[in-house]
């Protein structure tokens, strides 16, 4: 344990005082504080060796009364997990790195025995210095309590501005949808006729006319483009009373909705206008113009385009805005796990304009069928690199029709398989397809497939579990898919023993390898060429390590965040662990987006294998951090199935 520190201590600290000054402003949050609040820690700090092996600070019946901060070198911690004595937490802290801070903010002792791992230096400040500064620093005081989320906060904003400043961008996809709102809400009521309306909205110079009751609440809407269709139908529409006209039920949202919520909305459902609601009145209406008034590709005018598409070879020209699009959008302030479910949302159209199209060229085989979709578009994940995951559901009476459906449909799969290819969405190679037929299967079929991977959990039936538990239907009427997506999520919840081996399957990612790991303890530059593949070792054991858990609580979301949400919501995780591991996973994803951008860039081959030599301070931090709550997930997933 360090002692007051002495003067010769002081002094280094002293005629070092620039150079530590520009070391502090290296790393975050440090380089967030202001000058006098930087140059106050100097004054207060003290310099202080440790030799390779000796003892900095560990667990006692003390409060901690010192806080550290790593100069040079590295330090190990070992730390006992609580739920499982036997399993000690060892892990590699570098330069940068500050501890027990957790310890000092409660006033306890700390858990966690430090050691150092090779000979280092420290910045040393008492526990109360340091809480002094926690009062006048927020950049400090916001690390301190939020840790990685911190960090993942002034990431976002580096990435936003980089961006912003390619782009142009002017205003935040974050926004609340009431700062977009520039004039009151024209309305008017049911009984007037069309043609009064168009003459309020020649008058008002609007595209739409929202139709309210007398409490002022929607019950309907009328625009420009569902005039072509009634005076199509009957030119003496003109005269007939809104009501009869209008499209009712409006979509709204509230006016503290962010303008990403209004374009997802708008996306979905092939809608250009949506009713802001406050306290059930009508106070305002938000359209696709308002949302991206700069003249670039946007979600809503990609979407309704790749959704009305008339040719195959037309879509293909509409999926190049993917790209700008994702730059747009984080010029615009999204977050990856946005930016994935826009992506997924655009995968979703062009997969059903596809099927139309098909449809169309080949002729109706006269039998309904679903569309699903597994993995990560599914779940709402896709990056720009995207193969497929997919299957076809229909009803059979019977073994011998399904076979004689099935021999109808396959050809029509395949060639739907073979369109989404030539868009950008590859061919799976382990042929997870719906023109493969096992993959093209009546309901009672596919009910008895997972009854089978739910009650023989072997390895064959385990790797598909770990694909087709993530399902979604996206075309077609429900033939009963919900209610089968219902029952096997119960069955799973009931079966323990598959759980149990579900669970052992999440964990069995290789390790990262031993040059990776040695640059997640240290620096970049020591593992020069170091490369890390972002699937295998961080979004795969994140998003398996939530599927298992989202199975055993019985909850049918299939997107990674939203299930850790959900966990924590019921209890089974804690709220701070939720929020670390939705910013951690966030985080991977990001790196994910921003890889397959500069691959795309430089006209190479998407990947998931990122190289670790360019990374900067900041990310370095963040990769660390993100890596290490891999292992706090898999740490929890072993506690839980007593593995």
């Amino acid at each position: 344990m360090p002692s007051s520190p002495t003067p010769t201590a002081q002094a280094a600290i002293q005629q070092n005082s620039q150079a530590i000054l520009h070391f502090l402003q290296q790393y975050p949050p440090f380089n967030q504080m202001e000058m006098g609040h930087l140059l106050m820690l100097i004054e207060m700090a003290w310099l202080r060796f440790y030799a390779k092996g000796d003892f900095i600070t560990g667990p006692n019946n003390e409060a901690e009364q010192y806080w550290f901060l790593i100069r040079q070198g590295l330090v190990r911690g070992e730390r006992p997990n609580p739920k499982l004595p036997d399993n000690v937490e060892r892990f590699l802290l570098t330069v940068g790195d500050q501890f027990p801070i957790a310890a000092i903010l409660s006033q306890r002792s700390t858990r966690t025995s430090y050691t150092a791992h090779e000979d280092c230096f420290c910045l040393v400040l008492k526990a109360s210095d340091f809480v002094k500064l926690l009062r006048v620093s927020e950049p400090l005081r916001s690390y301190a309590i939020q840790g990685v989320s911190s960090l993942f906060a002034e990431l976002q904003q580096q990435v936003q501005a980089r961006a912003s400043a390619h782009l142009g961008a002017d205003y935040s996809i974050h926004d609340d949808l009431r700062h977009l709102v520039v004039r009151r809400p024209i309305s008017c009521d049911a009984q007037q006729p069309l043609q009064a309306v168009l003459q309020q909205m020649q008058q008002h110079q609007i595209g739409s006319m929202v139709i309210v009751d007398e409490a002022q609440k929607p019950i309907g809407i009328f625009t420009l483009r569902d005039l072509r269709r009634v005076l199509a139908e009957d030119p003496q529409n003109l005269y007939v009373p809104i009501a009869q006209l209008m499209i009712p039920d409006p979509l709204t949202l509230s006016p503290d909705a962010s303008a990403f919520d209004a374009a997802l909305l708008m996306a979905q459902q092939h809608i250009g206008h949506v009713c802001l609601i406050e306290n059930g009145k009508l106070v305002g209406v938000v359209s696709e113009r308002d949302l991206f008034s700069l003249q670039r590709v946007d979600l809503v005018h990609l979407s309704r385009a790749l959704r009305h598409a008339p040719s195959i070879r037309h879509l293909q020209q509409l999926r190049t805005d993917i790209h700008h699009l994702v730059d747009s959008m984080l010029a615009h302030g999204a977050d990856a796990i946005q930016i994935t479910q826009v992506i997924t949302q655009l995968n979703d159209h062009t997969t059903a304009r596809i099927i139309e199209l098909v449809l169309r060229q080949s002729g109706d085989p006269g039998i309904p069928f679903n569309w699903l979709v597994f993995g990560s578009q599914a779940r709402g994940e896709q990056a720009l690199r995207s193969d497929q995951d997919n299957g076809i559901l229909f009803i059979a009476d019977n073994p011998a029709q399904a076979e004689q459906y099935r021999q109808r449909l396959l050809p029509i799969a395949q060639a739907i398989n073979e369109a989404l290819d030539s868009c950008g969405l590859e061919l799976c190679k382990g042929n997870i397809m719906a023109g493969n037929p096992k993959l093209c299967l009546s309901l009672n079929e596919w009910q008895a497939r997972f009854d089978e991977i739910i009650r023989t959990p072997d390895p064959k039936h385990l790797l598909q579990a770990s694909v087709f538990f993530d399902i979604r239907c996206i075309w077609g009427e429900d033939l009963g898919f919900e209610r089968l997506h219902q029952t096997i999520i119960q069955q799973a919840q009931h079966n323990h023993r598959f759980l149990r081996r579900l669970a052992q399957a999440a964990l069995n990612y290789p390790s990262a390898p031993s040059q990776l790991r040695r640059w997640i303890a240290k620096t970049v530059g020591s593992a020069s060429g170091a490369r890390l593949e972002l699937k295998r070792h961080g979004l795969g054991p994140f998003v398996d390590a939530a599927r298992v858990l989202a199975l055993s609580a019985f909850i049918p979301d299939a997107s990674t965040t939203d299930r850790l949400d959900r966990l924590a919501q019921k209890g089974i995780i804690s709220a701070k662990d939720a929020e670390v591991w939705k910013d951690a996973y966030r985080y991977l994803q990001l790196l994910r987006l921003q890889l397959h951008q500069r691959q795309e860039k430089n006209q190479q081959p998407l990947t998931n294998t990122l190289q670790l030599d360019a990374l900067n301070q900041l990310h370095r931090r963040m990769l660390r951090e993100s890596l290490r709550q891999v292992r706090y997930i898999q740490t929890f997933i072993t506690y839980r199935y007593r593995i």
